[in-house]
């Protein structure tokens, strides 16, 4: 009887360490290979995020300080604050198209020379 409930014991071990072998082996296999982003895929879309960022800010920025010029020549009654407002709704709006027109360049334009040559 004793050497019956140590077989069975042995029998138990040996079942429970094939299962600890077999579960990881078996997960290992059925494990879909992914493929890893390269650096520059990676760098990429950082700057992709940082840029949308940028522009988010920027057009925020540009809003506000419009419409503080605006309302500078609107209601103000000299002349020279007129003319001051005027300029700096100028540059406001210059600078807001160039850093959007960047995003323009990188998104639409830059595809056309990848690799160093030309691929229109």
């Amino acid at each position: 009887m004793k050497d019956k409930l140590i077989a069975q014991r042995k029998s138990r071990i040996g079942k429970i360490t094939y299962l600890v072998f077999l579960i990881p082996t078996l997960a290992a296999v059925f494990c879909t290979p992914v493929s890893a982003a390269t650096v520059w895929d990676k760098a990429s879309e950082i700057m992709k995020d940082v840029y949308s960022q940028i522009v988010i800010i920027s057009t925020v920025a540009a809003v506000v300080a419009a419409s503080v010029a605006l309302l500078l020549m609107n209601f103000s009654k000299s002349g020279r604050t007129v003319d001051e407002s005027r300029s700096w709704l100028k540059r406001i709006v210059i600078s807001w198209a160039v850093i959007n027109g960047l995003g323009f360049i990188m998104a639409y334009i830059t595809p056309f020379f990848a690799g160093g040559k030309w691929n229109g």
